[in-house]
Parts: structure tokens; C-alpha cells; sequence
């Protein structure tokens, strides 16, 4: 569903991505992590289409989003570390601006059925969204991407700041929309959360991949100790990172 092949990123003379090669099929989370500036935002941008790459190939659902952004986008529902909402409406209005927005037409209650399985009381529903929490405000982004029925979901830092509690909620969201199917790929810096609902794990390093870990085989605490391994033995280059990456 989601694939980079041989893939490299530049920023004038610095390199973003280095030779990324990656898939994630239906079915499967994907999580990678990384450093500040190891790529992850980049990668996510070359999915959406907000970014070209100067050497090899990026595929949404077999589409160049490069080429076809518009296309490509209809595959795929995206998630930032801050979802962009419109604090004087509230999560319901929220919720039927951007479906309208869209061109999809739901009803009221097919609009608070969604909030609500993505965690958002009806009470909360109706509320501006001025007063919400970090973790409220990705529950109306879930509930946006989820009523647009995208087969791949790119997560950007999307359990960033959000408390205990929440990240556990988000992460069931996420077990869920796994098992029916749908193709996630999301970046993190919380290794037990990505050790919980990941597929595989990538552990990117200064725009490469350099190393995929099977969650089901390893627990969190291993991974850790694979991970700063991985970050200790790092070279110390210059490498540069998209202005939007400075804190994924």
C-alpha cells in the first residue's frame, strides 16, 4: 500500500533520506523511530506529496503522489503531532466542516458516532474546541481521518504530549484500524507505545532505515537497548532536516 524504493532526499549539499527503501502493507503499523532530524518527517511528506524525491520511488497505493498528489492523497488520511482544528467550532462542527470540505455528506449522528469511536464523549462533542486537551483534539483528528475511509494512515508524532491515559486510547484506535485492515504508518518517540501496537519497528539514523525489529519477538526494554545502541554508535555528520521536522 505504501512504498519507498531506494530513496534519496537532499536539502542543498545535506541529506535527508538515504537510500530509504520501505513497505507497509495492509494489515500492518509500522513505526519508525529516530532522532530529530533522522528523516521520519521527511518520509512522511514523500507519501503525501509535499516533497519529491531526487533519486528513486514512492508509491501510494501503486500512484506517484509526487506526480498525482490529488490521486494519491484520496488513499490515505494523515494525522500531525498538533491537529489543525478551529477553535471557536466545536468537535462536531469540526468534524462536518472537513467531511464537507471533502464532498462527503453524513448525518449528525453518523458525525457523533465517529467522535465517539474515536473516544470523544457526545458532552465533549458539542464543546468549542478552544477548551479541549491535546489529547481531545486528536481524538476529533482520528475521527476525521477515520470518516474519510482511507486505506493508509501516515502518523506524524501523533501521541506527542498526550498523557498516559491517551496514548493508551490512541493506541487501541490504532490495534483496531490495524485489524481491519487499513495500512498505518507512524512516527514516535515512545517506544513502549510502538512496542504495544507496532507490525515492525524502524530505527531510522542520520536518513537510513538501519534497522527493522520484529515487536512481537523483543519487548520494549530490548528494543531501547537496541535503539540507543543504535544512536551511541552514531557518526558525528552534519545532517540537515525539513524546517517542519525541527521537533518530530
Amino acid at each position: 500500500m505504501l512504498r519507498a524504493n531506494g530513496v534519496t532526499k537532499r536539502y542543498g549539499d545535506a541529506v535527508a533520506l538515504d537510500a530509504l527503501t520501505l513497505q507497509v502493507q495492509l494489515g500492518e503499523v509500522v513505526c519508525l523511530l529516530g532522532a530529530n532530524g533522522a528523516g521520519k518527517t521527511t518520509t512522511i511528506h514523500l507519501f503525501l506529496g509535499l516533497l519529491a524525491p531526487d533519486v528513486g520511488e514512492v508509491r501510494v497505493d501503486g500512484v506517484d503522489p509526487s506526480r498525482d498528489p490529488e490521486r494519491a492523497r484520496k488513499h490515505v488520511a494523515y494525522i500531525s503531532e498538533s491537529v489543525a482544528l478551529y477553535p471557536e467550532l466545536t468537535g462536531l462542527e469540526n468534524q462536518a466542516l472537513f467531511d464537507a470540505l471533502a464532498g462527503r455528506k453524513r448525518s449528525r449522528a453518523e458525525h457523533l458516532a465517529a467522535l465517539e469511536w474515536a473516544g470523544l464523549s457526545p458532552a465533549d462533542a458539542t464543546r468549542r474546541v478552544s477548551g479541549y486537551s491535546k489529547g481531545m483534539r486528536q481524538k476529533v483528528g482520528l475521527a476525521i481521518a477515520f470518516a474519510k475511509d482511507a486505506r493508509a494512515l501516515l502518523l506524524d508524532e501523533p501521541m506527542s504530549g498526550l498523557d498516559p491515559q491517551a496514548a493508551a486510547e490512541f493506541g487501541a484506535h490504532l490495534r483496531r484500524l490495524k485489524s481491519e485492515g487499513r495500512a498505518i504508518l507512524m512516527t514516535t518517540h515512545d517506544i513502549f507505545r510502538a512496542q504495544e501496537t507496532a507490525t515492525r519497528i524502524g530505527i531510522m539514523r542520520a536518513g537510513r532505515l538501519i534497522e527493522t525489529v520484529d515487536p512481537a519477538r523483543v519487548d520494549a526494554k530490548e528494543i531501547e537497548r537496541i535503539y540507543l545502541r543504535h544512536m551511541r554508535d552514531a557518526p558525528q555528520v552534519a545532517h540537515a532536516a525539513p524546517p517542519s521536522e525541527e521537533h518530530a
